[in-house]
């Protein structure tokens, strides 16, 4: 199945509407070596970084939500406001 990286991004952000709702912003790119695409979620000034398998990639552009990603996505959401709020305690 063929796509562009910024139609996977889109996918993925209406498949996980928490992304956006949490300000996060996501990059992607293919790694042929892996064959696996990269996502990187940024917020501020934090950045995590995750893999989603071509598989994945493709049951996600049919419609098909990956599992794996879900846990991440909230999981990287649940690490951006902890880090945030451990921060504003620091400070």
């Amino acid at each position: 199945m063929k796509y562009s990286d910024l139609a996977l991004r889109e996918k993925i952000l209406e498949m996980y509407p928490d992304i956006a709702e949490h300000r996060v912003a996501v990059g992607i790119g293919f790694n042929s070596e892996k064959n696996s695409y990269i996502l990187t979620f940024r917020r501020g000034k934090e950045e995590l970084i995750t893999l989603i398998d071509k598989m994945d990639a493709d049951d996600c552009m049919n419609n098909i939500k990956c599992i794996h990603l879900g846990i991440k996505v909230d999981q990287f959401i649940r690490n951006f406001e902890a880090r945030e709020e451990f921060g504003r305690k620091v400070a």
